[in-house]
C-alpha cells in the first residue's frame, strides 16, 4: 500500500486562470441642481432681509375720505394747473389791475350774494344778524354805489359783512358733512358743503334772472371771484404745499375750518366773535395779520399733542414684571475665608570657594 509523500515533495497543484473582475453596473447618480437665478420678485418689492417681518395688509381710506385715492390725484392736477396756469394768471391780475378796482369788483361780488346770507341767517333763528345783512344791502346798494363800496362797514353803520350760507344752516342742525370731496373748479368740500354751495349761487339767478342767470356774466364773476380768493389766500397757499403731505394737511385744514364756523354760530370757537378773509384761512377778527389761520393753527396743536404723547410712551421705562409665583428668598452670601498661614520654604546656601 503506498503512502502519501510528504506535503514538500508533492507537486504544485495545478493554478487556475485568475477570473477576471465582475464590472459593476454604474450607479446612477442624483442629478446636481443648478444654482438658480434669482427671480425678481413681482410687483417691484424688495424681497425680505434675514430676520426681518414682513406685515401685508390693505391701506384703509383714512376716515371721512373715502375716496382718498381720487380725491388726492384731483389735487395733484389741480396743483399742476396752479402752478402752470392759475397762479402766474392770479398774479398778473394782481399787478396788472389796481388795487381800488379789484375791491371794487370783490365788493360787489359780496354785495349780490348778502340776501342769500340774510336768508341763511333768517332759518337759522338769528333775526338780529339777517337784518343787519339786510341793512349792509340796502346801504351798499345805494350809497355804496351799486355794491362796488363797504360804506355799511365804516361808522356809523358798523355793519361788517359775515358769510352764511345753506351748507352752514344744514351744520346748525347737525347735518354731518359727509365724505370729504376734492373736485376741479371747486377745490376742497364735502358733499354737505357742495349741496349749499349749488343751491346757494342758484338762488339769485332763479329768483332775480337776467343778467345773473346768463354766461357772460356768470363766468367773467366766477373767474374774478376765484382769482381773488387766489391772490388773498396765496401765503397760505404756498406754506401748506411746503408739508409733509399737503394734500393731507389741506384736508385736515379745510375740515377744521369747518367746524370753526359752523361753531361760531353756536357762538363757541374761534371764530365766534367774527372773522376776516372766508374758507379755510379765516382768521378771528383782530387776528388779520396772524401767520396761520384758526383751522390751521388748531391742526397744528393737534400734531404737536400726537407728537408729545409719541414721546412719552417711547421715554416711559417698562414696567417691572411681577411673577406669577413669588420666589425664595435668596441665601446669606457665605463668610470671606480665611488667609492660610504663611509657608516657608528652606533651600540650602552654597558659599564660594576662597
Amino acid at each position: 500500500m503506498a503512502s502519501t509523500p510528504p506535503a514538500d515533495v508533492l507537486p504544485p497543484a495545478p493554478t487556475t486562470p485568475a477570473a477576471a473582475p465582475a464590472v459593476q453596473p454604474p450607479v446612477a447618480q442624483p442629478p446636481v441642481a443648478k444654482p438658480s437665478v434669482a427671480q425678481p420678485p413681482a410687483n417691484d418689492e424688495l424681497p425680505p432681509l434675514p430676520g426681518e417681518i414682513v406685515v401685508s395688509g390693505v391701506l384703509k381710506a383714512p376716515p371721512g375720505d373715502p375716496l382718498a385715492k381720487v380725491n388726492e390725484t384731483s389735487y395733484d392736477v389741480l396743483q399742476a394747473v396752479d402752478d402752470a396756469f392759475v397762479g402766474p394768471v392770479a398774479n398778473v391780475y394782481e399787478k396788472g389791475v389796481p388795487r381800488p378796482l379789484r375791491m371794487a369788483l370783490r365788493n360787489f361780488i359780496r354785495n349780490v350774494r348778502e340776501p342769500v346770507v340774510a336768508a341763511a341767517f333768517m332759518l337759522e333763528l338769528k333775526p338780529g344778524k339777517a337784518f343787519e345783512t339786510v341793512g349792509r344791502f340796502g346801504i351798499n346798494s345805494t350809497i355804496g354805489l351799486g355794491g362796488t363800496i363797504d360804506v355799511a362797514r365804516s361808522k356809523p353803520f358798523n355793519l361788517p359783512y359775515r358769510q352764511n350760507g345753506l351748507a352752514n344752516v344744514l351744520g346748525y342742525y347737525g347735518v354731518g358733512p359727509g365724505p370729504y370731496l376734492f373736485l376741479p373748479l371747486v377745490g376742497p368740500t364735502t358733499v354737505r358743503d357742495l349741496f349749499g354751495l349749488i343751491a346757494d349761487r342758484l338762488v339769485v339767478p332763479l329768483a332775480v334772472g337776467k343778467p345773473f342767470n346768463k354766461p357772460y356774466y356768470a363766468i367773467p364773476i366766477g373767474v374774478i371771484d376765484s382769482i381773488d380768493y387766489r391772490n388773498e389766500a396765496d401765503e397760505d397757499f404756498k406754506r401748506l404745499r411746503k408739508a409733509a403731505d399737503p394734500y393731507a394737511t389741506y384736508r385736515r385744514v379745510y375740515l377744521q375750518s369747518r367746524i370753526d364756523q359752523i361753531e361760531a354760530l353756536h357762538g363757541r370757537g374761534p371764530l365766534a366773535k367774527g372773522q376776516v378773509r372766508y374758507g379755510p384761512f379765516a382768521r378771528p377778527v383782530g387776528a388779520a395779520a396772524a401767520p396761520v389761520s384758526a383751522a390751521e393753527k388748531r391742526v397744528m396743536e393737534q400734531d404737536d399733542k400726537a407728537a408729545d404723547a409719541a414721546a412719552g410712551q417711547e421715554a416711559a421705562p417698562a414696567a417691572p414684571t411681577v411673577p406669577d409665583v413669588a420666589a425664595p428668598p435668596a441665601p446669606p452670601p457665605a463668610p470671606p475665608a480665611p488667609p492660610l498661614p504663611p509657608v516657608f520654604i528652606s533651600q540650602p546656601v552654597v558659599q564660594p570657594l576662597p
